[in-house]
């Protein structure tokens, strides 16, 4: 009940009556079988950083293993000059070798790195960076980033962030709403909002500086943009009734939004610098959860214009409407992949609420997760993976999985549960 609740905007507070503080830890639990196998080498003097979360190996190892896409060789060899010999890895099988060194200078560390493809005999890679304490881990994702692009050809997502909402709940007081934002691994949470009122909706802008909410201080909806780096807010939508699901246009010069400025739960985009507010759906039906194509043409949005929940697509200059999915009795949070081809969304199979991936022009429909309790899909930047909102151990977590549901990754939380996530876009 409460998920048609929650599509149609009747209540926002549904969402919130089971949350509880959590934070996150990236558990592999799927995935696949052909994965490349790559040698990371423990990095010649990394003993001198003192923080073992820091340390550059360990993160590549973990950034690599948790993609699905690698399988990682125990192996010490830490000597970074010595040369490689071809033979003796391919004799092990193993595709690709990172070799590192870590020298310590005063407050700062240079850090080298050689990534060599064993199979072409060559230097793949070969990189140096000369950074402080605080940006080792930083950097571990970052050339994460590189070795995962060089091998697979895909641009890797170890660098961007997850928002989320947690809420902390003691007995006898009244419950703590936070916005948070963590690294895509998990670490370095940060609360870039503290508040007694329910928080919903996070929607990063294309840029990554800002983030679109709900909040629903002064106990009415009301849609705020808050910097991410300076932590200045502001209101941009308070009209009478909801104020809902923003979503930011690929420009980031406009937000969609939900209003029911007519009476009925409505799609529109603001200019975010004229402030001119543009209604995009019509008539009586109950439509929701905007998200943009790529190319920022048209919108896809959740309305039981059909009788059930379905996504539809309208395009802006002429506002026609097409429905998109037919596959189940109930789809809804629809989001486009970045080449515009498919789409992810929350599918129901049989009495199952799944994410499932759609190919927009073939019309088939792939069930990508099996809990049957999953909501809130959120698409990497780089379209391979889906995070999302689950149920574990009778507790709501957040879970990860590939658009081809060969890769499966959980994110348990220690303490509590934890909803809504949105992944970030890419960082310059």
């Amino acid at each position: 009940m409460f998920k048609v609740l929650r599509i149609f905007g009747v209540c926002f507070l549904v969402l919130f009556s089971k949350l509880a503080f959590a934070t996150l830890e990236i558990e592999l639990t799927q995935g696949i079988d052909s994965a490349t196998p790559i040698a990371i080498a423990n990095f010649e003097g990394e003993e001198s950083i003192s923080a073992p979360e820091n340390k550059i190996s360990a993160v590549l190892q973990n950034d690599l293993k948790n993609s699905g896409q690698f399988r990682i060789l125990d192996n010490k060899q830490t000597d970074f000059a010595a040369n490689v010999d071809y033979a003796l890895w391919q004799g092990q099988k193993i595709d690709y070798v990172t070799v590192g060194k870590v020298v310590k200078n005063g407050d700062q560390y240079n850090v080298s790195f050689r990534l060599f493809d064993i199979y072409h005999k060559n230097q793949a890679l070969d990189k140096n960076y000369t950074v402080k304490a605080s940006q080792l881990r930083t950097l571990a994702h970052h050339i994460s980033d590189l070795i995962y692009q060089q091998v697979t050809g895909d641009r890797g997502v170890f660098s961007t962030k997850i928002a989320y909402i947690i809420v902390e709940r003691k007995p006898n007081q009244k419950p703590k709403y936070r916005l948070e934002v963590a690294d895509a691994d998990g670490f370095n949470p940060k609360t870039l909002l503290n508040s007694s009122f329910p928080l919903m909706s996070p929607a990063w802008s294309s840029d990554g500086r800002k983030i679109a909410y709900v909040s629903f201080e002064g106990n009415r909806a009301q849609i705020f943009v808050q910097d991410v780096f300076s932590g200045d807010r502001k209101i941009i939508s308070k009209y009478p009734g909801i104020n809902g699901a923003p979503a930011w246009s690929p420009d980031g010069k406009k937000l969609a939004l939900v209003l029911t400025l007519t009476g009925y739960p409505k799609i529109y985009t603001l200019d975010l610098g004229s402030n001119t507010l543009t209604r995009i759906t019509d008539d009586w039906f109950l439509d929701t959860e905007p998200a943009w194509s790529p190319d920022g043409a048209s919108l896809i949005f959740t309305s039981n214009r059909g009788g059930n929940p379905q996504i539809y697509r309208v395009t802006l200059a002429d506002k026609k409407v097409t429905r998109l999915t037919y596959s189940g009795s109930y789809n809804a949070r629809g989001s486009f992949v970045k080449n515009g081809k498919s789409i992810a969304m929350l599918h129901q199979d049989g009495d199952m609420f799944n994410i499932a991936a759609q190919d927009l022009a073939t019309g088939r429909v792939t069930v990508l997760s099996n809990s049957g309790f999953d909501e809130s899909p959120s698409i990497a930047p780089n379209g391979k993976m889906v995070v999302y909102a689950t149920h574990s151990a009778d507790r709501g977590v957040l879970a990860e999985v590939s658009m081809d549901g060969r890769v499966k990754l959980l994110l348990p939380a220690q303490d509590g549960e934890v909803q809504e996530p949105a992944w970030s876009p890419f960082f310059n």
